[in-house]
């Protein structure tokens, strides 16, 4: 098995009083959408069609990952330099998920991405790995290569933890877009079946590219409907 281990950074998060906190993330409309005592997860919504794009946080390191350069390069540096970010997760290579790279490469933050959809990036540092352990801080992100979408499609599973990161592999309601080729689709259920279905309880949520999050155990049921309405 695989590790890396974020490099360290000193969080301006730390720095900030509460007052310039809420104005800030009042302006940024950053949610703290999940918690315990070891990690925050914060989602963001950026771009033409509403990328989510998230930050995975270590509370004790203050160390944080991103997941999704989508777009708003601006903000989307105010959130990560705020928030300790030294890393970016890319679900997919597709060019609305992949909007902000460039900047945040120049920004130093280190940009990683599966070997099959490095080439639709304009720049990356780094190849992800299928079933690899990325350690953030105290907190450890699972690597799991889900293709259909794109080959190259990766989710992100937050080990001891509820959160599943599913990029445009799995939406509330079913599978991401495979523009109705019969191999790709069969490769996206395949993805879903094996790597998510059957691998996680009922009670994990996962959490996609675009839209409200959900459960296993909400879309687990459905699989078979999506496979006989052919997406």
């Amino acid at each position: 098995m695989t590790y890396w281990t974020v490099i360290p950074a000193t969080s301006t998060l730390l720095n900030l009083d509460a007052g310039r906190l809420v104005a800030k993330w009042s302006v940024d409309s950053v949610e703290l959408v999940w918690s315990d005592g070891r990690a925050e997860v914060h989602r963001f919504v950026v771009g033409p069609i509403e990328n989510n794009v998230y930050v995975v946080r270590c509370k004790r390191t203050g160390e944080a990952t991103l997941i999704d350069a989508a777009n708003e390069h601006d903000r989307l540096l105010r959130v990560a330099r705020s928030l300790g970010v030294t890393s970016v997760l890319e679900t997919h290579g597709h060019w609305d998920h992949i909007g902000a790279v460039e900047q945040v490469r120049e920004a130093g933050i280190d940009v990683w991405v599966r070997t099959e959809d490095s080439g639709m990036l304009p720049s990356y540092d780094h190849l992800l790995q299928d079933d690899t352990v990325l350690k953030v801080g105290d907190l450890r992100l699972r690597t799991l290569h889900t293709p259909g979408h794109t080959p190259g499609s990766i989710c992100f599973a937050l080990e001891e933890t509820p959160m599943l990161f599913t990029g445009d592999t799995l939406f509330p309601g079913g599978p991401g877009n495979t523009n109705h080729d019969a191999h790709d689709f069969a490769t996206i259920i395949t993805s879903i079946n094996e790597r998510i279905f059957g691998v996680f309880g009922d009670d994990v949520t996962i959490w996609p590219g675009h839209g409200a999050k959900s459960t296993v155990g909400a879309e687990r049921p459905h699989l078979d409907e999506w496979v006989e309405r052919g997406w």
